[in-house]
């Protein structure tokens, strides 16, 4: 897949079929959409073309709201994405002049001029344009001038299991992973390099690698424990490693800063400064605040247990 951060890098194509959207999720109503996108470009020996934005709009039309959060990187998605078999994703920067393009001139400066698209495949609630005041009718009406065609996902075929990226965010917050994971159809994950904490987890036999997430929009599921996967090393094939992660600012021993440290089973590496990607399973119980370390230790070790029934169970 070839990835453009500007649409001026994109070189229009003759038989482009398109689709648009932030896909923040790629869930599995995104996924339907995506695998008609690939299947049409086959079909009528054309390319695949998926046209997303960063930041998500949202953030820029309403830039004092810092609550929303997304569930994947920008780089992410972008992964998801290619293993799908989107041939290009063009990453368009969203900003105020974008926000301001008409809707009638979005079709003819950025479908029409700039990507060459000739069938345009969509959700039946897209919206799109300044105050995004155009839709599929908007689309369809200019489809004879412009010589492309529309294709809807009707709502039953993206919402057959009431999938939305609203819900996914939800369940992640309440610490539902496995309910978001079933949306999601994959495991939700973060993923970022390994920093120096205060080591207190090694002095009570529950050595952890703090994560830092360097991307603040990306969300962080609730507080709480949960059995995880560690991935480590080539992308490709990677280091893979079971463990129990902990959210949460660490109240048994007043802690004053949110952390994401993980417990990973039967290693024992010096780890700081790399990157490891963290993959949500199951969630284990809330944070909660104990009389002391001892108290603490042996809560861990009853974590540890159920972690492994888990593993056992899969």
């Amino acid at each position: 897949m070839k990835i453009y951060h500007q649409l001026s890098d994109f070189k229009k194509l003759d038989n482009a079929i398109v689709t648009i959207g932030t896909f923040d999720g790629v869930h599995f109503g995104h996924q339907k959409i995506i695998k008609r996108l690939c299947e049409l470009a086959k079909n009528s020996e054309g390319e695949s073309v998926l046209l997303t934005f960063f930041p998500h709009p949202r953030m820029i039309i309403d830039p004092e709201n810092q609550e929303l959060k997304m569930i994947n990187t920008i780089e992410e998605k972008a992964q998801i994405l290619a293993s799908l078999g989107v041939d290009h994703l063009i990453i368009t920067p969203f900003t105020r002049d974008f926000s301001n393009l008409s809707a009638n001139d979005y079709i003819k400066n950025i479908l029409v001029d700039a990507i060459g698209t000739k069938k345009i495949i969509i959700g039946y609630d897209h919206r799109f344009g300044k105050d995004r005041l155009g839709n599929i009718s908007t689309l369809v009406e200019n489809a004879s001038s412009y010589g492309y065609q529309v294709e809807e996902i009707p709502e039953q075929d993206i919402n057959d299991v009431a999938v939305s990226s609203t819900k996914i965010r939800k369940a992640l917050l309440d610490g539902d992973v496995a309910l978001a994971n079933s949306y999601l159809g994959y495991a939700f994950s973060i993923y970022g390099p390994v920093i120096k904490g205060d080591k207190i987890g090694r002095t009570i036999g529950f050595p952890t690698a703090n994560i830092f997430v360097p991307e603040t929009y990306k969300l962080i599921p609730g507080d709480g424990i949960y059995a995880v996967t560690v991935e480590m090393g080539e992308d490709k094939n990677p280091e893979v490693y079971r463990g129990m992660a902990y959210i949460g600012q660490r109240p048994t021993i007043n802690g004053m800063t949110r952390n994401i440290e993980v417990n990973i089973f039967d290693f024992n590496r010096e780890i700081y400064g790399q990157n490891i990607k963290m993959n949500f399973l199951a969630f284990l119980r809330e944070d909660v605040k104990f009389t002391g370390l001892e108290a603490l230790t042996k809560q861990l070790q009853k974590d540890k247990e159920e972690t492994l029934a888990f593993f056992k169970g899969k």
